[in-house]
């Protein structure tokens, strides 16, 4: 188990480098089954998502190579088709290779997914889809099991714009007969992304970043170069980090568009911010202005900002509201706030905090990916040194997390 002892209460400046997106590089990742030949994609971040996400690619039958950001993966040799069970276990993503072997075999073996307890995260959209598509869906002690002789394009109407459901639909008709179309499709920069990889490929998707995805099938892809966006996530935590400790931060390498909703709120909250092509510097005041925040798919305010806006929220003048409308269990984070002095009151999907002027250091433990970001940013604004243990969390989504904050001023070290 590995932990971060941080020593807080530091004015943090300079600049950050923004590693690639996490939520881009797994469905592309993936994705790269599809051409039965080689993929080489830049700025994938190395962090433990992607090393478990390779790793079932090599158990495949794919062959990885990793260099420098570089990711070489051919998978011309891939046979198998059963996602194995112990890795599918530690993550939720795992998922989104389903639709990718779907495409290729026109079968698919897997177990239900894991990674961070954040809700329920059901995946029902998926499968329902799936069998629109004409797959038959056999569910046997906890694996699912999908199959089909052929992959027919059909229109689908999605309850909910689940990211995972439309990756997943987009991944199982890239290589269909006919056309597929996705109403109420998710519309985040990911799923867009993902398209402009699998286009480059040779597919034929449009509509991409709308809620209006359609999927004509080919017979089959090429090989491809492609360069993975920058994580619009990891940008959202950084400029939450500088408002937090009243510093002066400049991240590079973003899509400034991409964080509109992050933005917006930050400078209700009293930071002055400047948008550049690919940069953006925040200034934050002495003290934060609480506000209130709404969870909404994109292009609304994102899930995963949620926890690090609520932690930066804690020490804000006044009180501020936070629904969460996305995963019902995003506030587990909460409790440990509450032991670091956080004034906060949970009711349902709903969080009341009641801005404090100072946390105080205490020992407190992640227990998910944007939680535990959300416990370090708390650990930067108080007096004193605050452990946090169980970090392997926030080591599945943040690339050098902790030499990114030294290089801006953070006292922070990893301990086994």
């Amino acid at each position: 188990m590995y932990s971060y002892i941080i020593e807080g209460n530091h004015s943090l400046q300079g600049s950050v480098e923004i590693s690639g997106s996490k939520n881009a590089s797994l469905p592309i990742i993936a994705a790269s089954i599809l051409n039965k030949t080689t993929s080489k994609l830049y700025n994938v971040p190395n962090i433990q998502d992607t090393k478990i996400t390779l790793e079932i690619m090599k158990l495949l039958g794919a062959k990885v190579k990793k260099a420098n950001g570089k990711v070489q993966i051919n998978t011309k040799d891939i046979k198998k088709t059963q996602i194995p069970e112990e890795l599918m276990g530690k993550m939720r993503s795992t998922v989104i290779l389903a639709g990718a072997i779907l495409g290729r075999f026109k079968e698919v073996t897997f177990s239900y997914p894991g990674g961070c307890d954040i809700g329920a995260r059901p995946i029902d959209l998926h499968l329902k889809a799936f069998e629109k598509l004409g797959i038959n869906i056999e569910e046997n002690y906890g694996f699912i099991r999908c199959k089909c002789d052929k992959i027919i394009g059909a229109d689908i109407d999605l309850d909910f714009p689940s990211v995972g459901a439309t990756e997943n639909i987009i991944l199982a008709t890239v290589l269909a007969e006919g056309v597929t179309t996705i109403s109420n499709a998710a519309m985040e920069p990911e799923i867009e992304d993902l398209a402009k990889f699998l286009n480059k490929m040779g597919a034929k998707i449009e509509g991409a970043g709308t809620n209006f995805i359609t999927i004509t099938g080919v017979q089959k892809l090429k090989e491809v170069s492609y360069q993975i966006m920058p994580d619009r996530i990891e940008a959202g935590t950084f400029l939450c980090i500088g408002a937090a400790t009243a510093g002066n931060i400049e991240i590079t390498n973003v899509n400034p568009e991409h964080l509109v909703p992050a933005i917006h709120k930050l400078q209700e909250m009293g930071c002055m911010i400047e948008e550049k092509k690919n940069t953006v510097q925040l200034i934050a005041p002495k003290r934060l202005k609480a506000v209130d925040i709404k969870t909404m798919p994109y292009p609304g305010f994102p899930t995963d900002l949620q926890s690090v806006f609520g932690a930066t929220l804690s020490i804000a003048k006044g009180t501020s509201v936070i629904v969460e409308n996305i995963f019902e269990n995003r506030y587990k984070y909460t409790s440990e706030l509450k032991k670091m002095g956080a004034k906060i009151q949970i009711e349902g999907k709903i969080a009341v905090i009641k801005g404090i002027r100072k946390l105080h250091n205490a020992k407190v433990e992640a227990s998910d990916l944007r939680g535990g970001a959300a416990l370090v940013i708390a650990a930067l604004t108080t007096k004193g040194k605050t452990q946090i243990d169980k970090i392997e969390y926030i080591l599945r989504g943040y690339e050098n997390f902790e030499q990114k904050l030294r290089k801006i001023g953070a006292k922070i070290q990893k301990l086994n």
